[in-house]
């Protein structure tokens, strides 16, 4: 039995491997503008920053530089036509989500992608209905590494923030996390920067699977001084 009364987890590099489908995206767009393709392992590591990045990555271009929101706008449709195609829970995310289901452990989602694309997507993935909570940008004033997103979505659980756990694969996950009193997990497996040292964000706890949350969830002992 989980020790937390619920679990948070960021969406694109935590739980579910969205990478696939934005790199057929991007390719696809890149042999469009009869560019060659990138490799699988670039694209995966800027992901975790959004549209944004993958255009900036794939065309060089910046919000503020012409024909930046043509190129963000033609991405964007891509990925709403081939959203789900290749996308899965990541490895051992399937049975923890089960395990938190069957002991009645609500769990939910803060994220900064654009609620079109995160309801679309959980949908897609049957995953909707399973939620207690979806947090996206467009939902709060503040996002991520602002604690908003994240008491928010402990708002809507009606839980305390100090009995929530949030795991995320970005600095800004965990600073997040930290500032609204949750216990913290770092994804190592998810979408890190060539340059990103894991331990530096000081949270409390480092995994390199998905399986590895249980152990989290089955050792963690309460603070008692706020239960």
């Amino acid at each position: 039995m989980s020790h937390f009364n619920a679990i948070l987890f960021d969406l694109d590099g935590t739980l579910l491997d969205t990478a696939p489908d934005f790199i057929w995206c991007l390719n696809t767009q890149r042999a469009r503008h009869n560019l060659t393709q990138l490799d699988e392992h670039s694209i995966r590591r800027v992901v975790s920053n959004g549209a944004r990045g993958l255009v900036q990555l794939g065309f060089g271009l910046r919000p503020e530089d012409p024909g930046y929101d043509e190129c963000h706008a033609e991405l964007l449709a891509l990925y709403t036509s081939h959203i789900a195609v290749c996308t899965r829970l990541f490895p051992g995310l399937t049975e923890v989500l089960a395990h938190l289901d069957a002991q009645g452990v609500p769990w939910g989602i803060v994220t900064n992608k654009a609620s079109q694309y995160t309801l679309q997507l959980l949908e897609e993935m049957d995953l909707l209905q399973r939620c207690a909570s979806v947090v996206c940008p467009d939902h709060v004033t503040h996002t991520k590494p602002d604690p908003e997103p994240v008491l928010l979505a402990a708002e809507q659980i009606g839980v305390a923030p100090e009995h929530c756990l949030y795991a995320g694969d970005h600095r800004r996950d965990i600073e997040s996390g930290l500032a609204a009193g949750m216990t913290t997990v770092a994804a190592r497996y998810g979408y890190l920067g060539a340059d990103e040292n894991v331990a530096e964000w000081n949270a409390h706890h480092i995994i390199d699977h998905g399986t590895e949350f249980f152990t989290i969830l089955d050792t963690h002992q309460p603070d008692t001084d706020s239960a």
